[in-house]
């Protein structure tokens, strides 16, 4: 992240040479407390003088210190994941396939999937696809940002709904579920509660919708796929529904 955004503020830096041409320019520098490799969101303003300010600090799409009102021209804006968005993997280039270690898997924990399901008004159908596309049914899948288990919980996560061991896959299921319905009774789009899943219910709230990161915009087509076209109609998730 480091690199892209270092990358990112010299290919404007130089871009903003070019456009300074020969009248007076100059371009102001600005970052909240957070360290830059988390930053968020990056914006470029401009004032009516030509000079750029390249800051993260901004309160309703407008820069936020000490004399920068001037800046009201919006130039450009760079969207970075917030650091809970945790990542997760693509099983193959299809949308059946799943890692080797999962495959013994598939249909191992559609019990506990209904159970859980049932118990707080999710559709199993939704958890598997979701299981699928978090951990394919691997129960030891670790993100590199510390997502645990079969449905990918965050240690925040698994606290918030009491899972003491996010190891355990009637624990991590069970945890799962009680999120989902969580986010599904948030937010009347299904897609919405889907990318609050995978980036936090705060930046749908945020942006209005799912958020504009590439990893959660291919995660929600990504299980909306697996849910409507391998789960939804399959038997064994509707024997007891």
């Amino acid at each position: 992240m480091f690199v892209k955004q270092t990358r990112f503020l010299l290919n404007l830096f130089l871009s903003h040479l070019t456009s300074c041409s020969l009248l007076p320019c100059s371009l102001l520098l600005t970052f909240g407390a957070t360290n830059i490799a988390h930053a968020a969101n990056m914006y470029v303003f401009k004032d009516n003088k030509g000079q750029v300010l390249l800051t993260n600090v901004v309160n309703n799409g407008k820069p936020t210190g000490e004399n920068f009102s001037k800046f009201t021209q919006t130039v450009k804006v760079t969207y970075y994941p917030d650091t809970n968005v945790h990542s997760y993997s693509n099983w193959g280039k299809t949308e059946s396939s799943v890692p080797a270690s999962g495959s013994k898997n598939r249909n191992a924990y559609d019990n506990l999937i209904i159970t859980s399901a049932l118990r707080h008004g999710v559709d199993p159908a939704l958890m598997k696809a979701m299981m699928h596309t978090e951990s394919g049914f691997n129960p030891n899948a670790r993100s590199p940002v510390g997502a645990q288990g079969l449905m990918q919980l965050m240690p925040a996560t698994a606290r918030r709904f009491g899972v003491a061991n996010a190891w355990d896959p009637a624990q991590n299921i069970e945890g799962a579920a009680k999120y989902i319905k969580y986010l599904t009774e948030r937010f009347a789009d299904l897609e919405h509660a889907i990318a609050g899943y995978n980036a936090g219910e705060g930046n749908v709230s945020k942006y209005g919708g799912i958020p504009p990161f590439r990893e959660t915009r291919d995660y929600v087509k990504r299980v909306v796929s697996r849910y409507h076209n391998l789960y939804r109609n399959d038997p064994n998730l509707q024997a007891r529904h």
